[in-house]
This record gives structure tokens, sequence and C-alpha cells, in this order.
């Protein structure tokens, strides 16, 4: 009789240990997330998230971004997000440079270490651009009466660069928090987990602001559930589609006999890119908002309403921002895509093998062949990831303006990486089960 492994879960030392540690280090995490930044007017922040203005609406998907740490603009009010943006521009220079390239197709371990100091080296400029524009957008909304004391001239110097150290140190926390995780806790799963913490932790409190409309409440709150099962349902099946190619591996020689040739698949993903296409490409919109927000206030006319036209598209609301939304999700995905492709180079590491598809000459034409494939593939799995990053916007007009908050529980970001973060777990936790010999399939009664 097969029983699940699962019920030895807690039965490991091991893994028991891992569990403790991870949670232990999420717990620590959130409990950081509610330090705010010195010299922060908390009043001004609520009032601010309270309002249903172009302006609110940026702020609240910056907040998704961070994970809910903005709210009260705590030390980690940038979540680990700068380290994200510093990964994703370092991984597309990869093909850019040649060198780099070359270095990291000699020896891809030290290649991976030579991407990862230069990752952290590039976090820190993006995280104090990220800080400045944050307190400048805040600043400007609320009219200088968030952070009274900022600026960077007399006697404002001193309490805005202590600020700012304070809160780039809150990002680098949070990402050695992560890696943390992945070394002693779960594997590789430290960053996608601090982020889902935020994004969770924010769950109650849109449920409640649901329920807090006594007419509507129950039947938006069910709608939302419905449309949020749906939305899971459909990302799960589009995550998990892929293209089998057949393969063809060499036989191998048995002492004086040689074996037949083996069939097998290459399995392509249909969304190869995952979340990352909707994480460039929310930093791409928001950074011309973050620009405008220093010249809405302009002496000169025209000057201040171009300043004003952007600030308000780009401010994550309206028609012209989802369409924008939607396009650059669709054209990051297959950029992404092509990247991440590109480093696999699946022709030269079947031709190591011998293997062949057939009909495909090995080498260059098999990797042309197989990149028109993955990229024909791709255009499904990119609608797809565009439709559920607007899917907000499209049923935002469905639901009164208190329950819009709630939308945020079926917005791209979060539902991806909060289906993403627990499949990926799940899988990790089972893994590790059959290493230290819990396998369902070898488990008796």
């Amino acid at each position: 009789m097969k029983r699940s492994a699962w019920r030895y879960l807690w039965k490991s030392e091991d893994i028991r240990k891992k569990l403790l540690i991870t949670l232990a280090l999420l717990v620590l995490y959130r409990f950081l997330a509610n330090i705010p930044v010195p010299g922060i007017n908390r009043e001004v922040i609520a009032s601010l998230f309270q309002g249903t203005s172009a302006a609110s609406g940026l702020i609240g998907l910056l907040d998704l971004l961070s994970g809910g740490t903005m709210s009260n603009f705590s030390i980690l009010a940038m979540g680990v997000y700068p380290y994200i943006t510093a990964q994703i521009i370092i991984q597309l220079l990869v093909p850019i440079i040649p060198a780099l390239e070359a270095r990291i197709k000699e020896d891809p371990r030290e290649g991976q270490k030579l991407m990862e100091k230069w990752t952290i080296v590039l976090t820190i400029p993006m995280a104090l651009l990220s800080a400045v524009g944050q307190i400048n957008i805040f600043n400007s909304m609320a009219g200088g009466n968030v952070l009274t004391n900022f600026g960077f001239t007399g006697t404002a110097l001193v309490p805005s660069l202590t600020i700012l150290i304070t809160m780039v140190a809150g990002t680098m926390l949070g990402i050695w928090l992560g890696q943390l995780i992945s070394e002693y806790g779960i594997p590789n799963q430290g960053l996608s987990l601090i982020i889902f913490s935020g994004i969770v932790s924010s769950i109650p409190a849109n449920f409640l602001s649901l329920l807090s409309d006594r007419q509507n409440g129950w039947w938006m709150l069910l709608l939302i559930l419905v449309i949020l099962v749906l939305t899971i349902f459909a990302i799960v099946f589009v995550q998990q589609g892929r293209r089998n190619v057949p393969v063809l591996f060499p036989g191998r020689r048995m002492g004086n006999r040689m074996s037949m040739p083996v069939r097998s698949n290459l399995p392509l993903m249909v969304n190869m890119a995952g979340m990352s296409p909707l994480i460039f490409a929310q930093a791409l919109l928001t950074f011309p908002a973050i620009i405008a927000s220093y010249f809405v206030s302009s002496p000169t006319e025209w000057v201040a309403n171009a300043a004003n036209w952007i600030y308000t598209t780009f401010s994550g609301q309206g028609l012209a921002y989802g369409l924008l939304y939607f396009l650059t999700v669709v054209l990051f995905t297959f950029f992404y895509t092509d990247v991440l492709f590109a480093q696999q180079n699946y022709g030269e590491n079947l031709k190591r093998q011998g293997a062949q598809i057939p009909g495909v000459v090995r080498g260059a034409p098999t990797q042309k062949y197989l990149t028109k494939v993955q990229r024909r593939i791709t255009l499904p799995g990119a609608l797809f990831l565009g439709f559920v990053a607007v899917l907000p916007f499209i049923l935002s007009p469905l639901f009164p303006a208190s329950a819009r908050a709630g939308l945020f529980l079926i917005s791209a970001a979060g539902l991806l990486i909060v289906v993403g973060v627990v499949r990926d777990t799940f899988t990790i936790i089972e893994t590790e089960l059959k290493l230290h010999g819990y396998d369902e399939n070898l488990i008796r009664s």
C-alpha cells in the first residue's frame, strides 16, 4: 500500500530544522517590516493610501511591489525589489558583453559567483535611486509633510543621508535574510519567500476592507474568491505547459554489443520567463512617474503640465496604463525568454552528447530550430501573462471604489508570485523527503 511521504515531514530532523529556520527568518523579516524610517509622519502616509487619486494608485502599486512594507514606510519599504531589478539587468547584459558570456560558458560555477557579486554591487545604486524616488513621490503628494527634514543642502544633509543609508541597509538586510533562508532553510527559495510573505500578510486586511461594506461586502468577497480560484487554475495550467520536442540519443556500447538508440523528449516551457517580465515591466512603467514627480511643481507651465500628464498616465490606473502594461509584459516576455534560451545553448549541449532532433542537423541548426519552436509557443504564454497583468484593470469597473483595493489579490505579480512560490516550495520539500529516504513509492505500510 502506497502512502504519502508528507506524513514524515515533521519526523525528519533535518527537514524539520529547515522549516523552523525558514519560519523564524520570515517572522523576523515581518517584524523588521514594521520599523518605520526615522522622521516619517505615519498619519500622512495613512491618509495618502486612503485616497482614490492617481497618486494613491501609484503608491498602492509600489506598496504591492515592496510586499506591503511601504504602507508604513518601514526600513524595508523597498523590499528586495532593487536586488531583483539588478539581477535582471545583469542577466540581460550577459549576451551583450562577449567577455562575460565567454567566462560563464568556460566555468559556469565561477561565472555564477561573478554574476552574484556584480548583482550585489549593482543593488546598492539601484536601492539609492529607488529610495530617493519614493521619498520624492511621497513628499510631492503630501506637500513635503512626509519627511519634513529631507534635502541635500544645509542642515538637512545629515538627516537625509541617514534616511537613505537606513533604507538601503534595510534592503540589504532583507536580501541577507533571503540568502540565509536559501542556505539554511528551504533551498533556493529565500527571496521568493520574502516577497511571498509580504503579499500574503496583506490578504487579511484586504478581506476586512471588503467586509467593511455591509451592503455589498459579502457578494464582492465571494465574486473575488471565484475569480481568484479560476485565475489560479489558469496560471497553474499555463505554467505547467510544455512542448515536447523529440530527441534521439545514440546507443551505448555494452561489451561486444551496441544498444539501440534511445528516444526521448526535450520539454520546452510555454512560460519560460516566469514572473520576471512582470517585474521588469512594472519597474519600467513606474520609472517615468518617479522622474515626472520632480517636475510637477515646476514654475514653467508647459513643463508642469507635461509632468502632470506623465505622472497621471504612469500612475498605475486608467486605460492608457493598462494598454502600456499589457504590451510591455508581452514584449519583455519574448525578450527575456530569448535571453534565457540562448544561455541554455541546447544546440551545442545536444551535439556534445551525440543527440539529434530527427530531421535537423546538429549544432547551430538545432539551436535555430529550437529557438523558432520556443518563440512560437511563447506567444500564448506572453499573451496570457499580459492578460493576467491587466486583469484588475478589466474587472475594476465591476466593483465599487471601496472594493478595488481587494483586486490586488488577482493582480499578476501577486498571484504569480504566490502560486509560483507555493508550487516550487512543495516541489523542493518533496524532493528533500525523497533524498532522506521518504519516497512515497518505496514506503510500505
